[in-house]
């Protein structure tokens, strides 16, 4: 059995899922569309598919699931039309941009009864990985963390400045990290977060202290003003004289003790579909629309990301810590 796929959103994303699921014998590219009909005639000739005016088009033809890959403040009304067709829905992250929005997804999930994947790829990549595999495993037990990302996105591209189609900085990368807090730490009980606006119209710099339900402690600082100089994503959890250091999804060092040698795992040799997780991701969602596996990462896991996110501005511009609670 082939599942029938079609995208909205012909951009990065939509192209970078498409030609990884071009290489799946289980899938089948049915249709692209895009607000930009070129963007959308040339994806679709690269996956030698069709491309249509609307999404209503693309439904009528007959489709098992759909891609998600518009800008984050429009992924309401494709990811609920398409769940009211009885469609399963991939979404890039992040699943809404506000909580009243998620709440009207992970309803609408539930009602429709189908599959329902958000794109935290980094979940999937290597390094992330290895370090969720020592937690699990009880190498290290997290008792404090110290993450960042600091990059030059809110100039390059300059589309990332305008609140209206990211909903804001933490929705952009920086809410990949959020999830990796989640995903490494567990869940988070309170938040503080120190928010500014140092260049642009909206808060561009953070620093927050999360407090997990587990003890654990992290503090997380987050620039849209900085460089794209390497390592501009690094996260560093300790635990008893022990600790594992990412470097984006290049490189992973474990140290295991005081005076223990310290073991490195390198992927800059890997594709950057593999080692950012992406390939992965594909390979689970058409598993689990196929019955294969469950959704790796549910709708329940996107909502509590935004309400992590919705969380950090309130503190910010409240100057007080926030309850997850």
């Amino acid at each position: 059995m082939s599942v029938r796929v079609g995208l909205i959103g012909a951009g990065h994303m939509g192209r970078t899922h498409g030609m990884i699921l071009a290489q799946d014998k289980r899938v089948e590219i049915r249709g692209v569309v895009d607000v930009q009909k070129e963007r959308a005639d040339a994806l679709a000739s690269a996956l030698n598919a069709r491309s249509y005016p609307t999404l209503d088009d693309l439904l009528s033809e007959g489709i098992d699931a759909l891609y998600v890959a518009t800008p984050n403040t429009r992924h309401l009304e494709p990811v609920v039309t398409a769940l009211g067709a009885g469609v399963n829905v991939f979404s890039e992250k992040p699943m809404a941009t506000s909580l009243a929005e998620a709440t009207l997804i992970l309803d609408a999930v539930k009602k429709a009864n189908r599959v329902y994947q958000v794109g935290l790829n980094r979940r999937f990549a290597p390094v992330y990985k290895y370090a969720r595999e020592l937690i699990s495993s009880g190498k290290i037990t997290p008792y404090s963390a110290h993450i960042k990302m600091n990059r030059g996105e809110l100039k390059t591209p300059p589309w990332v400045s305008d609140t209206s189609v990211t909903g804001g900085f933490l929705y952009e990368s920086t809410f990949h990290l959020l999830d990796m807090c989640r995903f490494l730490m567990g869940e988070v009980d309170v938040v503080e977060c120190v928010g500014r606006s140092n260049v642009y119209n909206e808060l561009d710099n953070f620093a927050m202290v999360l407090r997990f339900k587990q003890g654990a402690i992290a503090c997380l600082t987050s620039c849209a003003h900085s460089t794209w100089a390497f390592p501009f994503e690094r996260v560093e959890i300790f635990g008893n004289h022990c600790q594992v250091v990412t470097e984006e999804m290049e490189r992973v060092a474990y140290s295991s003790g005081l005076g223990q040698p310290i073991v490195v795992h390198d992927y800059f040799q890997l594709p950057v579909q593999e080692k950012w997780g992406y390939v992965e991701e594909d390979r689970l969602f058409i598993g689990a629309v196929l019955g294969e596996n469950a959704p790796p990462v549910n709708a329940e896991d996107g909502y509590r990301t935004v309400q992590l996110v919705e969380a950090c501005y309130e503190s910010a511009r409240s100057s007080r810590p926030v309850s997850l609670a």
